[in-house]
């Protein structure tokens, strides 16, 4: 299983990226990392981490650490092989693009 070490927070415990998950002292806390501009709490966490552009659970991720979260999230995947699999995926990115664009 790939490690990826990410930062210590302020009180020494590591952060890292550990197969599939971002852990904090090996423990587990997110599989995805969201946006701040999309979280529901983004005030409070701008105010906390103005710098912050993306959450890992309950993690503020500055630019350079989302992307070094999202690289490893991403070799950590299995690749999509399956025709079915690969045609839902490409079903659900269009249809949730043309909800954006306000086409129902």
């Amino acid at each position: 299983m790939q490690v990826t070490f990410i930062r210590n927070t302020s009180d020494g415990r590591a952060i890292e990226v550990i197969g599939p998950y971002v852990c904090v002292d090996r423990d587990p806390v997110a599989d995805e990392v969201v946006e701040v501009l999309t979280h529901p709490n983004r005030e409070a966490i701008l105010a906390a981490v103005p710098n912050a552009t993306h959450m890992a659970g309950p993690i503020a991720l500055l630019p350079s650490e989302a992307s070094a979260v999202r690289g490893a999230l991403a070799q950590a995947r299995e690749p999509l092989t399956d025709p079915g699999q690969i045609s839902k995926r490409l079903s659900d990115a269009w249809m949730t693009r043309s909800r954006n664009n306000g086409i129902e």
